[in-house]
C-alpha cells in the first residue's frame, strides 16, 4: 500500500509544539491553513488539537516559528509507509 493509499490516522505526521520553548506567540496558528492548531485560552498558547488536519510532508509552520518551537518527526519515517 502505498503512501497516498493509506488512511491519514495512519501516518503519524502532524507538528508537537514544545511548550518549554513556546512563546505564545501566535505564528504557528495564524499560518497553518489546514486547521491542524487551535488556541488555547487557558494556556495562551497554540495546541495541535486537530494534528490529522496537517498534511503529510509538510513542515512549513516550524520554519514560521521565531522560538523554533515546533518539532515533526524525521521525514525519513515516511518511507516506513510507502
Amino acid at each position: 500500500m502505498s503512501l497516498h493509499d493509506r488512511p491519514r490516522e495512519e501516518i503519524p505526521w502532524y507538528p508537537r509544539v514544545l511548550k518549554e520553548d513556546c512563546t505564545g506567540c501566535g505564528v504557528c496558528h495564524d499560518f497553518c491553513p489546514h486547521g491542524t492548531y487551535e488556541w488555547d485560552d487557558e494556556a495562551d498558547r497554540p495546541v495541535v488539537a486537530n494534528p490529522y488536519n496537517c498534511i503529510v510532508g509538510c513542515s512549513n509552520c516550524r520554519t514560521q516559528c521565531p522560538a523554533e518551537a515546533i518539532e515533526f518527526p524525521p521525514l525519513s519515517m515516511l518511507k516506513e509507509y510507502r
